[in-house]
């Protein structure tokens, strides 16, 4: 294991980088479920298993887009935790 720490330019960049893939994600996810016919915040609709898949894809859009940003920089910058 390495003795030297990432740099705070470093760790900024992933952690916005990682916010963006995110929203970004959550967004591609909503459409997608739009798309689908599936509205997470439909009026009245309760827990209905249209809204529970909307649901699903908005945090799967989420956690993919953080996945790939982060993927993005390990790439770019190397791994922060070396």
């Amino acid at each position: 294991m390495s003795d030297s720490t990432p740099s705070t330019r470093a760790l900024m960049i992933l952690g916005l980088a990682q916010a963006i893939g995110f929203f970004v994600g959550a967004l591609a996810g909503r459409y997608l479920g739009l798309l689908l016919g599936c509205d997470a915040f439909a009026d009245g609709a309760g827990y209905s298993t249209s809204s529970m898949v909307g649901i699903l894809l908005i945090g799967l859009g989420g956690g993919g887009g953080v996945q790939l940003a982060r993927r993005w920089f390990m790439r770019r910058y190397g791994d922060p935790r070396a």
